[in-house]
């Protein structure tokens, strides 16, 4: 999930630096200079700071830049754990994967098999929306992070400081959606909608009869040693080590800047609510296209894409983001914006080298200019900017 409209292995102790500076591990053989780089202009360009893992054959590398604390400046560490909004989407989508591969449910089943009467009003209707048209976003169901009243109440300064600890339920954002045409008849055309995630999520809790969270824990988190992945629910707090999360709150990169680290979660639901780290992504990513959460039927449909208007050479699956970069190393994953949190989880096709990393900013940082020195080794980015899908918060 993103704020705004136009944003976007293990852990090694960096060296604390100033704002413009870097503290990075040793690296690895090739070195990361053109990563630090990139890290580097972003925070030239406004954002607070920046944490980032890079896992590959000749190891992990880690570093940081800019800060973690206007206030205090107190430098970002390659420890934070952050809020990773939409990266959530990948973890769901996994789940109802597995759940396919052990004939508990068919993707092709319609929303209104598992979820009688709930999509109806407005010309939506559940009986011709299938689960992998939620997955994949071809659903047609409008996103309820679009809607301008959700908007003013729990984005816009005004209404976020007066609703920032609200709990919303499911029920309430499908509610917020249905009140709105569907964008096009089921599996016509493409659009990022949140709804569909918040679905997904209700889906699998109608399927095994427990929470998404506690399936997420049991079948991805706690297989994969991921420590510093949670789902808190409606908790406000980051469990620590964080650093503070910062937001205009507003559709403009001017302005003052706010302190947007404590929120309930509960508005983003499974389309957007987890928090992770760098490490615990990068190992999340590397498992999943390694084959070591779903069989290869099931890994094959979360790869088979749909294209998105404005991402040349990639595509959306289920749940998983394809994009070709400018050397021509396809990457797959996700990347999630929520209210001061920016970021974006990757790895190549055989899950042998990944990256991980968030800005403590939601207003500005070209994202795509990280992956591209990285996977790429550039230090400019391509004007695309594929890893900030348009139309979207959270």
């Amino acid at each position: 999930m993103r704020v705004r409209t136009a944003l976007v292995g293990a852990i090694v102790a960096g060296v604390a630096v100033t704002q413009a500076g870097v503290a990075a591990a040793a690296p690895v053989r090739g070195g990361h200079a053109p990563t630090r780089a990139a890290m580097e202009a972003a925070v030239r360009d406004g954002v607070p700071g920046v944490t980032a893992t890079a896992v590959g054959p000749h190891g992990t590398w880690s570093a940081t830049a800019g800060v973690g604390d206007l206030r205090t400046g107190a430098p970002r560490s390659t420890a934070d754990r952050y809020r990773v909004g939409s990266i959530t989407k990948t973890f769901v989508s996994t789940v109802l994967l597995q759940l396919e591969a052990e004939k508990r449910l068919s993707l092709d089943d319609t929303v209104d098999h598992w979820l009688p009467g709930l999509i109806r009003g407005n010309g939506n209707d559940g009986t011709r929306i299938t689960v992998r048209q939620l997955l994949n976003h071809t659903s047609g169901i409008f996103n309820y992070t679009a809607d301008q009243d959700f908007v003013a109440t729990h984005f816009a300064k005004d209404g976020f400081l007066r609703h920032r600890y609200d709990t919303l339920t499911p029920e309430q954002l499908v509610a917020v959606a249905l009140s709105h045409k569907p964008d096009f008849a089921p599996g016509t055309s493409w659009n990022y909608s949140n709804t569909n995630y918040v679905l997904a999520g209700m889906v699998i809790e109608k399927v095994t009869g427990r929470s998404y969270a506690s399936q997420i824990r049991d079948r991805i988190i706690k297989p994969l040693h991921l420590r510093a992945t949670s789902l808190p629910g409606t908790r406000a707090a980051v469990p620590g080590p964080h650093s503070r999360a910062y937001s205009k709150l507003a559709e403009t990169t001017t302005g003052p800047t706010y302190d947007a680290t404590s929120l309930n979660p509960s508005m983003a639901s499974s389309a957007g609510e987890m928090i992770s780290d760098s490490a615990d992504l990068d190992r999340f990513y590397g498992a999943l296209l390694r084959g070591r959460l779903l069989p290869p039927e099931q890994l094959k449909e979360m790869k088979t894409t749909v294209r998105i208007d404005g991402v040349p050479d990639g595509g959306y699956g289920l749940g998983l983001l394809e994009q070709k970069l400018s050397c021509g190393v396809r990457i797959w994953g996700h990347d999630g914006g929520i209210h001061g949190s920016s970021s974006v989880a990757v790895t190549t096709a055989d899950g042998r080298r990944s990256l991980a990393f968030n800005f403590n900013g939601d207003w500005t940082g070209n994202a795509e200019a990280v992956v591209e020195a990285e996977f790429c080794g550039t230090r400019q980015a391509p004007a695309s900017r594929s890893w900030n899908v348009p139309s979207r918060r959270l």
